[in-house]
Formats: C-alpha cells, structure tokens, sequence
C-alpha cells in the first residue's frame, strides 16, 4: 500500500514541477494541425468507400 501512496505522490510532483505545459498559442496550432489532418483523413476514407461501392456494384451487376 505504501508503494501506492509513493506512486501517486511522485505522479503528482511530477505533474506540477517537471511537465511543461504548452501555451495557449502552441495549443491552438496543434489542435488546428489535428482538426485539418483528420478533416483530410476522413476525405480520403469517403473517397475509397465511394470508389469501392462503385466496384462492388459492377461486380454485383455482373452476376
């Protein structure tokens, strides 16, 4: 139980002396850079599922 409560503490300590927190502008450009690269993944995803609807039709149609 002791190595529990040690545990925490230095997670605590941690968290308040040795992490550096980003400022409010490096905040906004990371959450920018991540709002623009998921926009561009879920593109592509909407992209290859519409092409491989379009494949799978003609297969169907074919049989």
């Amino acid at each position: 139980m002791d190595g529990l409560i040690l545990s925490i503490k230095e997670s605590y300590n941690e968290l308040l002396n040795k992490v550096t927190w980003p400022s409010f502008p490096n905040l906004l450009s990371s959450t920018t850079v991540v709002l623009i690269a998921s926009a561009i993944i879920a593109i592509v995803v909407l992209i290859m599922d519409v092409v491989a609807k379009q494949i799978l039709d003609l297969i169907y149609d074919l049989v």
